[in-house]
């Protein structure tokens, strides 16, 4: 499925008014999973600022370790400072990188904003190499403008 037949599929999970909002996070996470073949774990980290620390949020894949993950450490914790996108062609060049699993090759961050503040992100691991594009960025934006309106 291409990312603008994915888009109103994305709205209408997030307008369900039946869903409590980790509910509608969780179904967002599946349809992602299911319908982009290089999307092989979705989920999302939320940011406590006090701590300094990014909370594992409603997620589709493989169970993770990493459910706490302090600022600056792995790619998600380097998101959580730097407030941009951070696209992995290959997680092995990486020195900064927090092994999930051995079969992820490359991944994507990418923050979520609410009111100019970086509260999360986005974060998408792939078992191939290298093949995140512009388009998966911009898709992703789009993603979390739309979750942003749930906070």
């Amino acid at each position: 499925m291409t990312f603008s037949e994915l888009q109103p599929k994305v709205l209408e999970i997030l307008e369900q008014p039946s869903l409590n909002r980790d509910e509608k996070l969780l179904q967002l996470c599946a349809l992602l999973e299911k319908n982009v073949a290089h999307y092989n774990w979705v989920g999302f980290y939320f940011a406590n600022h006090a701590s300094r620390t990014l909370h594992l949020g409603p997620y589709v894949g493989a169970p993770t370790d990493h459910t706490v993950i302090p600022f600056g450490k792995g790619i998600c914790g380097q998101v959580a400072e730097s407030n941009q996108n951070f696209v992995v062609p290959d997680v092995q060049a990486q020195d900064n990188y927090i092994a999930c699993s051995f079969t992820v090759k490359s991944e994507i961050v990418v923050p979520l904003f609410v009111r100019g503040e970086n509260i999360g992100q986005i974060d998408i691991d792939s078992n191939v190499l290298d093949p995140f594009t512009q388009a998966d960025e911009r898709f992703l934006e789009f993603v979390n403008e739309q979750v942003a309106k749930l906070f």
